[in-house]
């Protein structure tokens, strides 16, 4: 059956690229080519570790404040590590950090405004 297997990436538009890709980098830990950066997987000790597709109605809130049609969401190994990092470089978050049944989520928005979802799964 001819199907879609997984997330392939995520592709942003960006007006200040540079300083983008450097915010990116910096703060969230992504390990940049000239291209981009790919996640694997594979070895990861979580045997239920995954990525999702989620849809909202447009008028949902969640996204906010941003503005743009879409959320990105990376997986990260330790949430809190992350975040106090996070203000202690200066990047506030949006909203408070939370546990819930399917993980750890906090947010941020990047330099473009895109709201970026933070989430440690579960064990």
């Amino acid at each position: 059956m001819k199907k879609v297997i997984g997330l392939g990436g995520i592709f942003l538009k960006c007006q200040h690229l540079e300083e983008t890709r450097a915010w990116y980098s910096q703060h969230l830990g992504i390990h940049l080519e000239s291209w981009g950066a790919q996640f694997f997987f594979k070895e990861d000790p979580n045997p239920e570790a995954c990525s999702n597709l989620s849809f909202f109605k447009s008028d949902t809130g969640y996204f906010a404040p941003s503005e743009s049609a879409f959320m990105i969401n990376f997986r990260v190994d330790d949430l809190d590590a992350l975040v106090a990092a996070l203000l202690e470089a200066g990047v506030p978050l949006v909203g408070e950090p939370v546990s819930a049944e399917f993980g750890k989520f906090a947010w941020v928005m990047d330099p473009e405004g895109n709201k970026i979802e933070l989430w440690e799964q579960p064990a």
